[in-house]
């Protein structure tokens, strides 16, 4: 469970992610992010998964992976920024792994996550 500071939970919070924040879309979800200058505090994401995912039971499982992942890469995020997470279909029949390979890759589109580096020897 992510603490009630890091969660946007307004509908308004939402709907100006939605709109005023850039987008990265992946197979199986959506990432909107709303980087606000000057604003203090934390990181804060919110989720949308929607009936087209799938039964309540499916919708609750997929979000409660989501929010595990994001709850693991808030605190590398800028302060300030919200983020809407968005389920797609695909993502009900996803492992956690899959699911945070397209989150990592969304936030590295949207500038938000380092790339990792593999150093060999």
């Amino acid at each position: 469970m992510l603490p009630p500071a890091h969660r946007v939970r307004r509908p308004d919070d939402f709907r100006l992610v939605l709109r005023r924040g850039r987008k990265a879309g992946r197979r199986r979800l959506s990432v909107h992010a709303l980087t606000t200058d000057g604003r203090t505090g934390p990181a804060r994401a919110g989720f949308v998964v929607g009936r087209a995912v799938g039964n309540s039971v499916t919708r609750h499982r997929v979000t409660r992976r989501l929010r595990h992942l994001v709850a693991e890469r808030l605190p590398a995020l800028p302060a300030g920024t919200a983020l809407v997470v968005r389920a797609h279909p695909p993502a009900a029949s996803s492992s956690s792994a899959e699911l945070a390979e397209d989150l990592d890759a969304a936030l590295r589109r949207l500038q938000l996550r380092p790339r990792l580096c593999v150093v060999t020897p």
